[in-house]
């Protein structure tokens, strides 16, 4: 018998390194907790969102789908609180905006959360490259010149910084309104139908875009779309009907979502 080995081993003690603790999952970059949303009064009011729970992890890429008038908007809008709820919980990180102030709100969209509209919404009498950091310019913060290269890179714009946006096509548009939703490293970036106003080729290099910015970046993302194709890029689905989560899909592809939305008759 081998000496050291009597020593330092049993019968039936596995050799090798100890097994390595699992890591935590990371918590949720955003959340609603029986999220509730009604519109008006009485006997006509309507519930956009009904007592939804929603989780939006961290380093993903979450789409939200559902048929026309399902809450998804709705939903996006309160989570980027860009709208407020009627009951329920709104989390941006740690911080509970239905308790913060209009300043502190106004300072939490301003440096945690970035927005891609469908309609671009850039302004029409600044160049591109000065669309892409004003809102830094707004807040007083000195852009950090690196990371906006690097965005600047990534999003194809170096030759197009000093058109306004009447000189861009529509896909160069929303290339920057990408580059200005992650000049700012905002903890989540929400896209409402950010694919919606463009061509196949346009739609597929914004998708494109917002997956490396997941993938290389570990950005948040939650995306509104219609379409499956977009839908299936994301790494989880959740699909809303009458202002609730009926399902979701994990790891989806274009086949299994318009499975899903079929079933949901959109």
């Amino acid at each position: 018998m081998n000496p050291i080995a009597s020593e330092t081993t049993r019968p039936g003690t596995p050799i090798g390194p100890a097994p390595s603790s699992p890591v935590p999952p990371l918590p949720p970059a955003a959340r609603v907790v029986r999220a509730t949303k009604r519109y008006g009064h009485g006997p006509t009011a309507v519930d956009a969102l009904r007592e939804v729970d929603l989780d939006v992890p961290t380093s993903q890429m979450t789409a939200i789908m559902g048929p026309s008038g399902s809450g998804k908007s709705t939903l996006m809008h309160c989570l980027a609180g860009l709208d407020s709820l009627t009951s329920g919980s709104v989390y941006v990180g740690e911080a509970e905006l239905g308790t913060l102030s209009d300043r502190a709100l106004t300072r939490l969209r301003r440096d945690q959360i970035g927005f891609v509209f469908q309609a671009f919404n850039l302004v029409p009498t600044l160049s591109a490259g000065e669309n892409m950091t004003l809102p830094l310019d707004l807040a007083g913060r000195r852009p950090d010149r690196d990371w906006v290269d690097h965005v600047v890179e990534v999003c194809g714009l170096a030759d197009r910084l000093d058109h306004r946006p009447s000189e861009l096509s529509g896909g160069q548009q929303q290339r920057v309104a990408v580059a200005r939703a992650l000049a700012s490293r905002p903890a989540v970036v929400f896209a409402d139908e950010p694919t919606g106003n463009l061509d196949s080729r346009s739609g597929g290099a914004i998708l494109d875009l917002l997956r490396s910015a997941v993938d290389g970046e570990s950005q948040t993302v939650v995306m509104v779309t219609h379409d499956a194709i977009a839908a299936a890029r994301a790494d989880s689905v959740r699909f809303l009907a009458d202002g609730r989560i009926v399902d979701q899909l994990n790891d989806p592809t274009t086949e299994l979502v318009l499975d899903r939305m079929m079933r949901l008759g959109a």
